[in-house]
């Protein structure tokens, strides 16, 4: 049985964690403070689900969550996710990450600087621009007619296939982006963030119930992105 390995366990990766259960898949779940604090979610997600630390959901997981702000995410042990592929969910936000130069130039893209710290992984941007109530709500089963999709970046085209089958068990179709340098056009601030998720455009996202956004919703989008 495949299994979903996930590094944090907040609002993204217990939603992917829930939407992964559901789709059969088992699940190994993980965060900063140890599997003991993670008893409840795993009670809540059943026997497919289990706690444990960082190393070993990234030893399990033939797909990698890391779901943790940006800044820890340059203090992870590069080591254990060598050779895996590594789901990368994250933004830059300034107020909470403290700035980096190369991200506020535009030099890099954050999800660049990760693959950079992550040297041996294949990493690939994803889950990053919906907000996690509306990924839980949206998940529709293969064939529907009002599934969603979600963008995508990476740098390896194997690895964004793997991603690619993910997110079809999950309940969602892929709209690849490019690489991890064009991954700025489903940034925070951007038309691909969040906003084609939304039944009202003007609500706030935690108020919206969400609304279906096609592939070519997001590929307009996208398309729309400015730097």
């Amino acid at each position: 049985m495949a299994t979903l390995g996930l590094i944090g366990s907040g609002n993204i990766g217990g939603t992917l964690a829930r939407l992964a259960v559901n789709a059969g898949l088992d699940v190994v779940l993980s965060n900063s403070r140890g599997p003991e604090t993670l008893a409840g979610l795993v009670a809540e997600l059943g026997p497919r689900a289990r706690a444990a630390t960082p190393a070993e959901a990234a030893a399990a997981g033939d797909w990698v969550v890391v779901t943790i702000p940006l800044k820890n995410a340059f203090e992870l042990d590069a080591a254990p996710l060598a050779g895996r592929l590594v789901l990368d969910t994250g933004n830059y936000y300034p107020e909470r990450d403290g700035h980096f130069a190369e991200l506020d130039s535009g030099e890099f893209t954050s999800s660049e600087l990760v693959q950079r710290h992550l040297a041996g992984a294949q990493v690939v941007k994803v889950f990053n621009n919906i907000y996690f109530g509306h990924l839980l709500d949206l998940a529709r089963p293969s064939g529907a007619p009002d599934r969603s999709a979600l963008p995508i970046a990476g740098d390896d085209a194997t690895a964004k296939q793997r991603v690619t089958a993910l997110l079809d068990a999950l309940g969602y179709l892929a709209v690849d982006a490019g690489s991890l340098a064009e991954s700025w056009r489903f940034q925070p601030g951007t038309p691909a963030y969040g906003l084609p998720y939304l039944k009202d455009p003007h609500a706030r996202l935690d108020q919206d119930p969400g609304h279906p956004a096609a592939p070519a919703t997001i590929q307009e989008a996208l398309a729309a992105a400015t730097r």
